[in-house]
């Protein structure tokens, strides 16, 4: 069945890759070589190498975001990973302290986000990036032009770090590290948090630290700022709740409208929000997304995800406290 499913994703691509577009191999490799002053040999050499593999098109088709919420969060919010998130904040006390005072991310939200993405190094993704990104960028029409961009700049990553094209591992998508960054993310996120003279993401944790939090800081966090609130069970919250991420109305208009919201001291009724619906196994629960769950979903495009990671950073910080 494995096979057979492996088959039909090949002709799939290959039957949607000429309505894409999709260049060949040689037209991206003179084309990386023009816009980037690539070595044309070394990049032909890199390709060669690189290899399909259905298991990375079988993954992008069913992504854990595709869930409801009541069947995703149990994922991630688990006992195992919070006493894990809290071991690993006392380990990096110091180094989350300086990258909250540096970058004005709560040390919550970065050990969140840590645990949620890899589970603190311990699952940072089975697949070679060349052959995923390959793979993508190549075989998988409905997103190949991003994942083609990606592979580019995988391509200059490994130039500038002097990487090891053939033994980066990561995800499906080719995502890298303790923080799963994506190649143009690593390169421009990533910091050098010891002062090694290296940005290492993907075996120090000091780095992954800080390349998080400046990740959130250069998509605009909010220092002091809320996240999210719970609304209430009483609320016709249905008819305001919407798709999307960004915030789209005010506090006050919703309490125009005759809304009753949790009160915030750091808010005020001109502060910009979203009303945000997640399936419950009978119903749904009701949620305001302010600016900084906004940012969070810059880091993963999904409500879902950013709900999950906000959780979990309550869950740690109050049992910090």
């Amino acid at each position: 069945m494995r096979l057979l499913a492996g088959i039909a994703l090949s002709i799939f691509s290959m039957s949607l890759a000429a309505q894409d577009n999709i260049p060949s191999v040689d037209e991206f490799i003179e084309e990386q070589a023009q816009q980037h002053n690539l070595d044309k040999a070394q990049l032909k050499q890199w390709l060669t190498s690189a290899k399909v593999n259905d298991d990375v098109l079988e993954a992008i088709q069913r992504p854990w975001e595709a869930k409801p919420w009541y069947q995703y969060y149990p994922i991630f919010l688990t006992e195992k990973r919070l006493k894990a998130g809290l071991k690993f904040w006392k380990k990096h006390e110091a180094t989350l302290q300086k990258a909250e005072q540096k970058y004005g991310v709560p040390a919550q939200i970065i050990v969140a986000i840590i645990g949620v993405e890899t589970f603190y190094g311990n699952y940072m993704g089975k697949y070679s990036v060349l052959d995923s990104l390959y793979t993508l960028g190549f075989h998988y029409p409905p997103r190949a032009k991003f994942f083609r961009s990606e592979l580019g700049e995988f391509f200059q990553l490994a130039s500038e770090e002097g990487w090891d094209i053939n033994s980066a591992k990561g995800s499906y998508a080719g995502a890298m590290g303790y923080g799963q960054f994506i190649s143009s993310s690593y390169r421009y996120y990533a910091v050098d948090f010891d002062g090694d003279g290296e940005r290492n993401l993907l075996t120090n944790p000091v780095d992954a630290i800080g390349s998080v939090a400046n990740y959130f800081a250069k998509h605009k966090w909010q220092a002091g700022q809320p996240v999210a609130q719970p609304l209430s069970d009483d609320g016709n919250w249905s008819t305001v709740a919407s798709e999307g991420m960004k915030p789209n109305t005010s506090r006050k208009e919703l309490v125009d409208k005759g809304f009753d919201l949790p009160n915030h001291e750091a808010v005020s009724p001109e502060t910009n929000v979203r009303v945000f619906e997640f399936e419950t196994e009978e119903s749904a629960e009701y949620w305001l997304g302010y600016d900084n769950f906004y940012v969070i979903t810059r880091y993963n495009h999904s409500p879902l995800y950013a709900m999950a990671v906000y959780q979990f950073s309550e869950q740690l910080r109050n049992a910090r406290q």
